[in-house]
């Protein structure tokens, strides 16, 4: 599991769908804990389909992908 402190949740400009390393994506497949840079490159939005570089990070200096 990810360190605290990597664990910052990430929002999408299109729907306002914010991923949750807490709690993963169910219907993506992704499992809880998982950090938002370490995505798969094929995953979407479950909301709008929107790619990880539509997201805006919820952390200072945050890196996005």
């Amino acid at each position: 599991m990810a360190n605290p402190e990597d664990m910052y949740r990430c929002q999408t400009v299109n729907c306002g769908y914010m991923y949750d390393p807490d709690r993963g994506d169910r219907k993506g497949k992704i499992p809880k804990g998982t950090k938002f840079q370490d995505l798969p490159d094929t995953w979407r939005c479950p909301v709008c389909g929107a790619t990880t570089k539509m997201f805006e990070c919820m952390a200072p200096d945050a890196d996005k992908k």
